[in-house]
């Protein structure tokens, strides 16, 4: 059933997309690689947010229909949005097993030999491109054929949700740029980054916009937020794992990527609180660097692993699983809504990529 989703959405993407070809054609020819790089990236993705979305609408008794999907699908743009900007301030060199979009177009401006600096536009384009990707995920939420009460009733959730991410994208950026001079408190920062970068973005606002959507009374509200919000958290802490012990050929990103961009995750975070002094001045050296290597990224795996943060940080994931499908049991809904919502908080913790 969510595969199902799952398709429905990118039809909803993709024919969106299409429609926006058009507009920008009449801007002008040039404008084609946009459309062209935004179609490419949106082809792929779990699409987690648009199925607990979905999902939680048909919780509070939503009917099946368009107008939910292409809600829903709304979320995807952002996604996309919070990604493409998310690889520009990272510099980061791949998304999904394919050069970040910002790559994308320096490669674009190397190839035709324009004037200019090649990295420089890249970045520029990318932003754009992200920006065109939060006017239409707006655009889509507004447009999707839901009855306008049901979208006023899920406006709050879609505007504090975009205003949040933003927030705690600058508590990520802003960790990286002083944490070294800040050890203490620094597990505390990083859960709180977690918490609005990931957490209530990735699961608990796309469960509350739908139920919104369909009008959950706060009995509801209240369980899907217990449900998503420790998910969110596991989410995050699976992909901080990935980040740096990933399969680059699942993950689509280079081994140790996290650690080259200097991320300060829970995982990094817990070593090094448990770091012995040598260790801790290796990962202070190491961490962050643009040119870490293959022997530099095995020496950081095994400070995480030697000092238990790895194992720490599953065992974190696996409590906050088992708190979030608790909250799950005892929220109102129909059997098939449960199913589905549990079948996603496993996919979102269990995955490899």
């Amino acid at each position: 059933m969510t595969g199902e989703i799952k398709a429905r959405v990118q039809r909803e993407v993709d024919d969106f997309l299409a429609a926006q070809a058009t507009i920008l054609a009449d801007v002008h020819g040039d404008c084609a690689p946009l459309v062209g790089y935004l179609t490419g990236f949106l082809s792929g993705g779990k699409r987690l947010r648009a199925a607990f979305c979905y999902w939680a609408w048909r919780a509070a008794g939503g009917a099946d229909g368009r107008g939910i999907v292409r809600a829903s699908a709304a979320l995807e743009f952002f996604q996309a949005a919070a990604l493409i900007h998310d690889d520009v301030m990272d510099a980061s060199e791949t998304r999904r097993g394919a050069p970040a979009m910002h790559r994308r177009f320096a490669a674009l401006h190397r190839g035709h030999g324009w004037r200019g600096e090649p990295g420089r536009f890249g970045e520029s384009a990318a932003v754009l491109a992200g920006d065109l990707c939060l006017v239409w995920s707006d655009e889509l939420y507004t447009a999707s054929g839901l009855h306008p009460l049901a979208l006023t009733r899920g406006r709050a959730v879609f505007n504090s949700m975009r205003t949040q991410l933003m927030g705690g994208q600058y508590l990520d950026l802003l960790e990286q740029a002083i944490a070294g001079g800040r050890e203490l408190g620094a597990l505390e920062r990083a859960r709180r980054v977690v918490h609005y970068k990931s957490a209530k973005y990735t699961v608990e606002h796309p469960l509350l916009l739908g139920a919104r959507l369909a009008g959950a009374g706060d009995g509801l509200l209240a369980r899907l937020s217990a449900f998503g919000l420790p998910l969110g958290e596991a989410f995050q802490l699976r992909d901080d794992i990935l980040g740096v012990f990933g399969d680059p050929a699942r993950t689509g990103k280079p081994a140790g990527d996290d650690l080259r961009e200097g991320k300060r995750t829970v995982l990094v975070a817990l070593a090094l609180d448990r770091a012995s002094a040598p260790q801790r001045a290796l990962v202070e050296e190491l961490l962050g660097s643009p040119t870490l290597d293959e022997a530099g990224v095995g020496a950081l795996r095994e400070i995480i692993v030697d000092t238990g943060a790895l194992s720490a940080v599953e065992d974190m994931i696996s409590g906050l699983l088992e708190r979030s499908l608790a909250a799950l049991t005892a929220a109102p809904m129909d059997r098939a809504s449960r199913s589905a919502l549990e079948g996603l908080a496993q996919a979102a913790t269990d995955r490899v990529a």
